[in-house]
């Protein structure tokens, strides 16, 4: 039998109490726990929370090993205080098959630092002409319960349908990329606005993103099927979600950390690291989707965490790949931005990175919270750490890290994973 116990930590930011662990699960929550036998972890100061769950992340393997792997993508998840992620399907070959879903699954047990869900593609070879296997993966060992084509929408109404239509058969959910090509453009690689015009690069208008969005909660309306907004960016997105909220659409969202911090005045100096899709946005855009979070029209947040190699990422901004890491950092940016300034609780923060987004995966055993039978998955967080990003010490193998140089005020000490550390002190066990 083992035992863990972990005394003093806040939980959820509320009062402090002591937390014991036996066999992977939480057998207490209380004061003065029996230390007997017990691995004891001092979290006196700490904030306990439930362990993160990402709905966002892109771990390149298969096929960009140079990139990220499984593993390492994995223990950055960990660093960051997260005990499951999502896996995109945008590797090479895609996840489109029952095969593919699984091999991914395999790899992510294999690490065993996180629990790795692979999401299946919408359509093959993220095409957008033709369905994927989704039933083969919802069926397979992988339990396969979220679709995404993400790095590309789904554009054609038509199938973007029939994949809401399948998916309900088994509560299954389609996370869409929202983006108009046609009226962002094949070349785009900013928001469209007078910097983009200044800075002589083709953009993007947040009507693009809008458009698709308005017409996905239509269609999930039409069809009684559940559809997810992966990295909500506009003003206009927010105004759209909570039109169809208030409508008792089955619709949820998300937001990237970054798209709650970062601005596109960044890309003044034209660094390839601020170039993400979607775009970086302007202050009034980054401002309502802050409300957004805090009023719960956005669900969840995601991190997007993109790695690239540096050959990838270091050309002139309009050549440059697309995507920024997000994993390690992202306590720290919803801590600053939505926690230190008043405007959520770590009870929300918990809620909006753990909870929230195990119901919308379908995950068992994750997101449950402190409480008693639980499986101990949960993080500790030093909410009045003073940390430095660097991007030199990132476990990723990729450096594209959009807050190297900035200084934050949290920390994540430690994480478990039904009651086994990962992370202590900071560091990788």
């Amino acid at each position: 039998m083992s035992r863990l116990l972990i005394t003093g930590a806040s939980i959820e930011g509320g009062a402090a109490a002591d937390v014991l662990v036996v066999d992977g699960a939480i057998a207490e929550v209380g004061h003065d726990l029996d230390r007997s036998g017990a691995e004891v972890v001092d979290a006196d100061g700490l904030v306990a929370l439930p362990g993160l769950v990402d709905l966002h992340t892109h771990l390149r393997e298969p096929g960009r090993e140079d990139a990220e792997t499984i593993l390492t993508g994995s223990q950055a998840a960990a660093v960051g205080g997260y005990t499951a992620v999502l896996a995109m399907a945008n590797t090479n070959p895609v996840t489109d098959t029952a095969e593919a879903a699984e091999r991914v699954h395999a790899l992510g047990q294999a690490a065993g630092v996180v629990d790795v869900h692979p999401v299946g593609s919408v359509t093959k070879g993220l095409a957008g002409e033709e369905l994927s296997e989704i039933g083969l993966m919802a069926r397979s060992k992988a339990r396969v319960r979220v679709f995404s084509d993400d790095g590309r929408c789904v554009g054609n109404a038509r199938v973007m349908r029939r994949a809401l239509e399948y998916v309900k058969a088994f509560g299954g959910v389609i996370s869409q990329h929202s983006q108009d090509t046609d009226l962002a453009g094949s070349a785009s690689c900013c928001h469209e606005g007078e910097l983009s015009g200044r800075l002589g690069l083709p953009g993007w208008p947040g009507v693009a993103e809008d458009v698709i969005v308005a017409r996905d909660v239509m269609l999930a309306r039409h069809t009684g099927s559940r559809v997810h907004v992966a990295h909500v960016s506009t003003a206009g997105s927010v105004e759209v979600l909570r039109w169809a909220k208030s409508q008792g659409i089955d619709v949820t969202a998300e937001v990237t950390p970054h798209h709650l911090l970062l601005t596109t005045d960044l890309l003044a100096g034209y660094d390839p690291t601020f170039k993400v899709n979607p775009p970086l946005r302007p202050a009034e855009d980054v401002e309502a989707l802050r409300a957004a979070l805090a009023d719960g029209t956005i669900d969840a947040v995601a991190t997007d965490h993109a790695p690239h190699a540096r050959h990838d990422k270091e050309h002139a901004f309009v050549d440059a790949a697309f995507g920024m890491l997000g994993l390690e950092t992202a306590v720290q940016v919803v801590a600053q931005v939505m926690v230190e300034s008043g405007r959520m609780t770590w009870a929300d923060l918990a809620r909006v990175m753990s909870t929230t987004p195990a119901r919308i995966a379908g995950l068992e055993g994750q997101g449950q919270g402190l409480v008693v039978g639980a499986p101990a998955n949960l993080t500790l967080v030093d909410p009045s750490a003073d940390v430095t990003v660097d991007r030199a010490d990132s476990v990723s193998l990729s450096r594209n890290n959009p807050y190297h140089g900035r200084s934050f005020g949290a920390s994540v000490r430690a994480t478990f994973l039904r009651g086994r550390a990962t992370v202590l002190d900071g560091t990788l066990v």
